[in-house]
């Protein structure tokens, strides 16, 4: 069971049982509340936690928990928030028009589903799968390095610039440390890059279908999503050159390897063509190399970054830590040639100044460590066994679903369910069932051509769970489809 439902439950059973205790009283020490629920001691001191902040009990350091004397008041009656909806309008052609945000398609893989629900539509490792004592040793180091909770470069630790740098541009050394910004994450790359690379307004080639929290970012940018259909071969170069006639765009986001959520890598000629392509419109090529530290222990050597063989800065590269490691390791980094990378740097330190030092320093201790090469032969090795139980339990449980293709990296499977099939409906019986999935539709940013449902295999605890995922799936299957 994840920690998460277990501080849940935990927190639920005591506040059940304050009625037995007068308001002042201790409660049971935490040792005894890990004994009496068998439970660690992290979920019992989060378990408190959560009754603090809803002001039912009071912790004392050294002294232990205590039933609060005054609960917290009743909430007011709320106020009229309505005028709201004009002030976050925006005036077009003398009319106010809604400005909104869509983040459903990043909520929904961020959420917490109600507990004993497996979680086939994560983005994140397991966390049997993360190396905690790893990271952990790595922060304890990087916070007695001298200077670690100083100031760091505003484009990064150089250190760890120069290490992005050969991890991007290989051992030829195309790319320089210079090159390389150092960035909160994956997404806070992404979407630097969307408002550094392209005005408000302006059309933004993307793949579709396409990984949700781009779109979001791009709209949230002011930027308008334009589909490039793809296939098991990658985005479809001929269709590419002529969205880009078609459109005036000039930025495309990619994924060219094991990409989100198709699982599919950008083939050798095509590589080529795209990059031809963009340098021949003057248009700049996003590449989210999201995967690469996600590769399956079967998979042949990966080709290099696009970026490493792009001297004229077309290529603007996108990587992080985070999907390898922790969602909470959010470092990652842009690499740009050029004015482009100018921009890049100056709407960074707008937006945040630079990313905390000691997460940095972190990060460099992680990946200089003997543990760093372990943990990716690990997670190589689990991910393919992780892969292939998933694929073996489709095949058998869901016979009736279309799996095009399977990839070699990455974490998930991209399902075609039959025609008219409402994605939502079985998104919700399969929550009903127990089983969280990721439907279709937010992978796109224009009508889909046909129903999908995506499987993660990297969320959950292992293969018994990735089997009992696919039958409770089944059952949403058979209560949707008939």
């Amino acid at each position: 069971m994840h920690e998460r439902s277990s501080v849940a439950e935990l927190a639920e059973s005591l506040r059940k049982e304050l009625n037995r205790y007068s308001p002042g009283e201790k409660l049971p020490s935490s040792r005894a509340l890990v004994e009496r629920h068998r439970v660690s001691p992290v979920t019992v001191s989060r378990a408190l936690a959560v009754l603090a902040a809803e002001g039912l009990v009071v912790t004392r350091p050294g002294a232990g928990a205590f039933r609060a004397v005054r609960p917290r008041p009743e909430a007011s009656r709320p106020g009229d928030t309505s005028w709201q909806e004009v002030a976050l309008s925006v005036e077009t052609a003398g009319e106010a028009v809604p400005r909104s945000v869509d983040a459903s398609g990043v909520l929904a893989t961020l959420a917490a589903p109600p507990p004993g629900t497996l979680e086939l539509n994560g983005g994140y490792l397991h966390p049997s799968l993360q190396p905690e004592r790893a990271l952990s040793a790595a922060l304890a180091r990087a916070g007695r390095r001298p200077g670690a909770w100083g100031r760091p470069p505003m484009e990064g630790l150089t250190e760890l610039r120069d290490w992005f740098a050969r991890e991007i541009g290989g051992p030829a050394g195309t790319l320089a440390a210079a090159d390389v910004l150092v960035t909160a994450g994956g997404q806070a790359a992404l979407t630097c890059a969307l408002r550094a690379l392209a005005p408000p307004g302006a059309p933004v080639l993307v793949e579709s279908p396409t990984y949700p929290g781009m779109l979001a970012a791009a709209r949230a940018s002011g930027v308008r999503p334009v589909p490039v259909p793809a296939d098991t071969d990658g985005v479809r170069t001929d269709l590419f050159a002529e969205a880009l006639r078609a459109s005036g765009a000039r930025v495309f986001v990619c994924q060219p390897l094991f990409q989100n959520p198709t699982g599919a890598s950008l083939a050798a000629e095509r590589r080529r063509e795209v990059l031809r392509i963009a340098r021949a419109a003057g248009a700049f090529v996003v590449e989210d190399d999201f995967a690469r530290r996600l590769v399956h222990e079967d998979s042949p050597p990966l080709p290099a970054p696009l970026a490493a063989d792009d001297p004229d800065g077309v290529v603007v590269h996108v990587c992080s830590l985070t999907k390898a490691t922790s969602p909470s390791l959010r470092v990652g980094a842009l690499a740009a040639r050029g004015p482009a990378f100018e921009r890049l740097r100056a709407i960074q330190v707008v937006d945040s100044f630079f990313v905390p030092r000691p997460l940095q320093e972190a990060a460099l201790e992680l990946v200089g460590a003997p543990a760093w090469p372990r943990h990716l032969r690990t997670v190589a090795a689990e991910l393919r066994a992780r892969r292939q139980a998933m694929v073996t339990a489709v095949r058998q449980e869901l016979p009736g679903l279309d799996l095009p293709h399977v990839p070699l990296g990455g974490y998930h499977l991209w399902l075609r369910l039959p025609q008219r099939t409402d994605e939502a409906a079985l998104a919700s019986a399969a929550l009903r069932a127990g089983v969280a999935v990721a439907h279709g539709r937010p992978y796109f940013c224009a009508e889909p051509p046909a129903p999908h449902v995506r499987l993660s295999f990297a969320s959950v605890a292992g293969a018994g769970e990735l089997a009992e995922g696919v039958r409770r799936l089944r059952t949403a299957c058979v209560e949707v489809l008939g």
